[in-house]
């Protein structure tokens, strides 16, 4: 069984395409994770409610959607040199 195809141009875009599932991915969950355990240390040690928790995720929420647009847009950058590339080279064919 082949994962990816053997077009260059084709590989390219699937190479991609993971390489932002991973990212993604991490990007949503690590902060998220990070933010909200800290704030449950805290609590733990200093007897708040949920408040802690619930701000943590909520900041975790909002810097995780500011470094998904950022890297989205560069994601689209790279998607773009990819077609452009692909266009240029069919020309060449």
């Amino acid at each position: 069984m082949q994962l990816l195809p053997k077009d260059s141009q084709e590989r390219k875009y699937m190479l991609l395409g993971f390489k932002i599932i991973g990212d993604f991915g991490a990007t949503i969950a690590v902060p998220v994770v990070v933010f909200v355990m800290i704030a449950q240390w805290l609590e733990g040690k200093y007897g708040h409610g949920p408040w802690l928790t619930i701000m943590a995720f909520v900041l975790a929420a909002a810097l995780t959607a500011k470094m998904l647009i950022k890297k989205a847009k560069e994601y689209g950058r790279q998607y773009q040199k990819i077609d452009d590339d692909g266009k240029k080279q069919d020309l060449k064919d």
